[in-house]
């Protein structure tokens, strides 16, 4: 269990950490193409959702590496599952209705704090 918590968690976190640097650097003429929601949303609360995701990324591989609070890992997990829960409503609201990469990252992140409990 200890190496598939690894491989799935550090595939999400290279995820995360890059989306997350795209939202938090990048302007919103750069992020539309990929990101159709931007828009609806002001540019610091886009900003916010960066940082989120970096410090959620962080928090899946720290932790349990140091070995300093290792619970923490599914916490930032269970975080990841409560942030695309809100990005599906988001979507799903908005004109653009494609999910699927949502509903993968959702299925991940579940997975990913499974494995947290479990080890």
């Amino acid at each position: 269990m200890n190496i598939a918590y690894w491989i799935v968690a550090g595939l999400l976190a290279l995820f995360y950490l890059y989306s997350g640097a795209l939202k938090a650097l990048r302007s919103r003429d750069q992020l539309r193409p990929m990101m159709a929601w931007v828009d609806r949303m002001p540019l610091p609360v886009v900003r916010v959702l960066g940082a989120v995701e970096i410090l959620g990324a962080v928090g899946l591989l720290l932790p349990p590496l140091t070995g300093i609070a290792p619970s923490l890992a599914a916490a930032a997990a269970a975080g990841f599952v409560l942030l695309q829960i809100g990005a599906i409503a988001v979507h799903l609201t908005g004109e653009d209705r494609r999910i699927t990469l949502n509903v993968g990252l959702l299925a991940t992140a579940a997975v990913t704090v499974w494995l947290a409990t479990v080890r």
